[in-house]
């Protein structure tokens, strides 16, 4: 049943994001062609000094939600309660305090944003921004209880219905009245609708959970979420510092005007992340309640096969963006919108390494481990900004993403193996790095021959050019690996899982 979870929220998670991925591209191109680069790095801009504010929220989510794996297994229904209530009156308490708080920024907005043209008044533009901040923490809470029973799926089903209207009535609104101001509008009132329909389902599917007879959690794991959180306030700090800065020293030292440029390429680095992300986000749940039977050569097996699906994946994902990015940035926004070589060589370098990341992630999230390597987004975080300032001085745009693989060594050779790998496997050091860094060898070795073949092939149209680069990629690189990895216990069960499930449907439609 747990596969079976994990397969359904893992195809549920890509196909969402595929429409996620091909809405967003639309959305941008007009938001460009009414609005400009100089509202697409005003929005980016706000959109990384708000996310700072997601550090309010503590980690409580992630805490509250480890905690339901073990009642939802038992169909503790009165824990369950308890929980779930606490997270609501928790959620109420945090978006009053990021409404205060994103206020009291107001004063410093001209400072960090900079000189601006666009017409509409920079704090109008700000505090919408922050009512949709606001608006993502009300009524939310319930979604966590689809997490936790592995029922990811249907959020994604519910989060597409979201994209797809709100990303609809926006693009109608810029293409007839180019008017920022209700374009974040609708963002607002799509925002607070989603989490409607998504209370509404969880109240149907869990009805106990609006009974009013809640008994308060016990102390004991009240202390566990509070140790959690202590923990998870470092890793918030951490996340926000390395990934949300970036805009921010971008603005500072290149320019508002590079952020527009940069957050073309993000948003489509963003899209193909999220699109192999949410995979592994949705099978957290499974993992969790893997780790509860206590089975550690059953786990390690399991890690094993992530880490091997993770490294196709990402390696396929890099060779792809690389190959195809520059060729449909020119058919999709123009030439004009292009970046450097070099920058583009580092944003795919810092792309796989982050991906790597993922199952060493779901096991740790999975885990439960927030508190024990608290201290690591910190030293993270600190080598991410000395660094990124530093390289940005050398090698201008690309130095900043040069900063951001700095910093991720941190948690790859420190965090992970510490306190996720040798706890939970009761394996060696060694063993982590052998574990880990072959696929890096292996990733290597398989984008470098595909992008030689693709630059080897060029032609004048654009169009076939693109067409020409995704055929090759999708052959070479898959090919590659599939020589590579044939022979490997965890490709066989890999392929062993997919008979089963399509044995599984074709005995179904027999019935």
């Amino acid at each position: 049943m747990r596969s079976v979870y994990s397969i359904k929220n893992a195809i549920f998670a890509m196909g969402s994001n595929i429409v996620t991925i091909l809405i967003g591209l639309v959305s941008q191109a007009v938001f460009l062609k009414t609005l400009g680069t100089e509202y697409l790095g005003v929005n980016g801009l706000f959109s990384n000094i708000l996310s700072m504010l997601g550090i309010i929220e503590l980690g409580i989510g992630s805490a509250i939600i480890y905690n339901l794996y073990r009642p939802i297994a038992e169909d503790d229904k009165e824990k369950i309660k308890s929980l779930m209530n606490f997270y609501k009156k928790s959620y109420r308490i945090i978006a009053l305090i990021v409404l205060l708080i994103g206020v009291s920024i107001i004063p410093f907005l001209k400072s960090i944003v900079g000189e601006v043209s666009i017409k509409e008044n920079i704090v109008y533009i700000y505090l919408l921004c922050l009512t949709d901040v606001v608006a993502s923490y009300l009524l939310s809470y319930k979604r966590s209880i689809l997490y936790a029973s592995q029922k990811t799926y249907i959020t994604n089903i519910v989060h597409i219905g979201y994209l797809f209207i709100m990303n609809v009535f926006q693009i109608i609104v810029l293409l007839l009245t180019r008017n920022y101001i209700l374009y974040l509008i609708i963002k607002i009132i799509c925002r607070i609708l989603e989490n409607i329909v998504i209370t509404y389902i969880a109240n149907k599917m869990y009805p106990f959970i609006k009974e009013k007879n809640v008994k308060q959690i016990d102390k004991e794991t009240k202390g566990d979420i509070i140790t959690k959180v202590k923990g998870l306030i470092f890793h918030k700090i951490g996340t926000f510092i390395v990934l949300g800065t970036d805009n921010i020293i971008i603005s500072k030292f290149l320019g508002v005007v590079t952020v527009g440029l940069y957050s073309n390429y993000n948003l489509i680095i963003q899209a193909v992340t999220n699109l192999f992300s949410q995979m592994f986000d949705s099978i957290t749940a499974s993992v969790g309640n893997l780790l509860v039977e206590d089975n550690e050569q059953k786990s390690y097996k399991i890690y094993k096969n992530m880490l091997m699906i993770n490294s196709w994946i990402f390696t396929f994902a890099t060779a792809a963006i690389t190959c195809l990015i520059t060729p449909f940035i020119k058919i999709w926004i123009g030439e004009e919108y292009l970046l450097a070589n070099n920058v583009l060589i580092v944003l795919m370098i810092n792309f796989y390494i982050q991906g790597m990341r993922k199952t060493n992630l779901t096991f740790k999230g999975a885990a439960g481990i927030f508190h024990e390597d608290r201290f690591f987004p910190l030293l993270e975080s600190a080598v991410n900004i000395v660094a990124s300032i530093f390289f940005l001085h050398f090698l201008g745009l690309a130095g900043v993403f040069l900063g951001t693989i700095t910093s991720s060594l941190v948690f790859i050779l420190g965090s992970y193996p510490k306190y996720m790998y040798i706890p939970l496997f009761k394996r060696s050091y060694g063993q982590y790095i052998k574990d880990n860094f072959y696929y890096y060898i292996l990733a290597f070795l398989v984008i470098l021959v595909t992008v030689c073949i693709v630059n080897f092939i060029e032609v004048e149209n654009v169009f076939v050019q693109l067409i020409i680069n995704g055929v090759i990629v999708l052959i070479v690189s898959n090919v590659l690996q599939f020589l590579l990895f044939r022979k490997k216990e965890e490709f066989k069960y890999i392929l062993e899982i997919i008979r089963n499930l399509f044995s599984r449907k074709k005995e179904k439609t027999l019935e």
